[in-house]
């Protein structure tokens, strides 16, 4: 069958994201002998011609649609990006009869909700190399679709209980660099090792879209992906693992095997702030990394109990002085007004992030509800939302009583220090 994939997303928020996950759809597709087409809308000034261009030349049989961001989790100003991913649907539906299936990180945490949003036929929550390709296989031969895993039809819900695959080396995506071909050779590539957390954040969807178990690559496998990209001329990466530390045998193996290939990359990743050892960031650092998002979301030892962290600030501190003793830049990251936060807590965390040698530090007020968090349960036990609502629109939690006081307060301390933002 012919499949044509759309990176629906256009917002770069951070960096210019390369849509990696759905060129590993992609490259899984077309081992299994579709045939498979890739446009992502963000190289694009605007999204009409190109879809209209690629329906038109393509003919696809099905039209997978990647959902990556909801919205950009500003509460004081917040972006809804879902309603520019609808026109997208709509001019695929106007130009198309093929059903619509999305896809992604962002629908993974609300299929149900973004299914009916959007209107599209179905979609497929979690890992799309695996069941995106049975799909086609079942529609090909006129199959029903009852027992998919991950997957949902509109109007009639899940077909299949979600699994999740336990070895990654296992995903037949053989030559997804090949979809990559196009793109600026300074460009960050995203680059997974790992999927799933068990660390239960009180406040994270990482959960929800790739399972509390963490599940590996081989080193070997993921070092030869690595080459590829290399060959290609790429020479950036941002390793998205949730967390690149845990566990840190594999990433001290990760790193000795980048070493051991002389790949001469440079990286940047996300470090859990606590069970770091300093063996594991002389590894890093002479494997190529050069930053690290230290997401240690607050100095105050009660509210870090409070969002089940698994740290301390002595731990953070420790961190981040062995980053910069082995010359890694460092960001950290403050959520500020969740539960239990106080004037003294903020001030706490504020003086805390201070006395750290961050080379950036991003401070963000309130903290996006998303389901199935224990910050959900919270939040419906004060009465703040509903239990019935799905969340999808911006939603976040502010404890009451400090919102004027804290956007002062923090607009107060970022005066004079360049590298804090919020």
């Amino acid at each position: 069958m012919r499949a044509l994939l759309i990176s629906a997303n256009t917002e770069k928020i951070n960096i210019l994201p390369m849509p990696l996950g759905l060129h590993y759809v992609a490259a899984a597709t077309r081992n299994r002998g579709h045939d498979v087409r890739v446009l992502d809308l963000m190289t694009h000034e605007e999204s009409s011609r190109p879809i209209r261009d690629a329906i038109g030349s393509f003919h696809p049989d099905v039209i997978g649609v990647s959902v990556r961001n909801i919205d950009d989790q500003d509460m004081n100003d917040p972006k809804f990006l879902l309603a520019e991913v609808k026109s997208t649907v709509l001019r695929c539906r106007r130009l198309s009869d093929a059903p619509i299936v999305l896809g992604g990180a962002g629908y993974s945490i609300f299929p149900e909700a973004v299914l009916a949003y959007l209107g599209a036929e179905m979609g497929i929550q979690g890992e799309g190399e695996y069941v995106f390709p049975a799909l086609l296989e079942r529609l090909e031969k006129g199959m029903g679709l009852s027992g998919l895993p991950g997957l949902y039809l509109k109007g009639v819900g899940l077909q299949g209980e979600r699994t999740f695959t336990h070895d990654l080396s296992d995903m037949d995506a053989s030559g997804v660099h090949g979809f990559c071909s196009s793109y600026d050779r300074g460009l960050f590539v995203p680059f997974q090792t790992r999927r799933g957390c068990p660390m239960d954040c009180t406040y994270c969807s990482t959960a929800t879209i790739e399972g509390r178990r963490i599940r590996r690559k081989s080193p070997r496998s993921a070092v030869e992906e690595l080459k590829a990209f290399v060959r290609q001329g790429f020479r950036r990466f941002f390793f998205v693992d949730n967390t690149f530390n845990l566990p840190s045998s594999y990433a001290e193996e990760i790193c000795r095997a980048i070493i051991r290939q002389g790949l001469g990359i440079d990286w940047w990743c996300i470090l859990y702030p606590g069970r770091v050892d300093e063996g594991l960031i002389r590894l890093m650092a002479e494997a190529g990394c050069k930053e690290v998002s230290l997401g240690f979301e607050s100095g105050c030892e009660r509210i870090l109990k409070v969002m089940n962290k698994r740290f301390g600030p002595e731990e953070i501190r420790k961190t981040s002085l062995m980053l910069e003793k082995n010359g890694i830049q460092q960001t950290g990251f403050l959520l500020l007004g969740g539960p239990g936060e106080t004037r003294e807590s903020v001030v706490e965390s504020l003086g805390f992030a201070d006395s750290l040698p961050l080379n950036g530090l991003k401070i963000t007020q309130g903290i996006r509800i998303y389901p199935h968090t224990k910050l959900a349960r919270i939040a419906v036990n004060e009465g703040l939302v509903s239990p019935d609502d799905d969340l999808l629109k911006p939603t976040f939690y502010m404890v009451r009583g400090i919102e004027d006081w804290l956007r002062e307060t923090i607009d107060a301390w970022m005066a004079g220090r360049n590298h804090w933002t919020s």
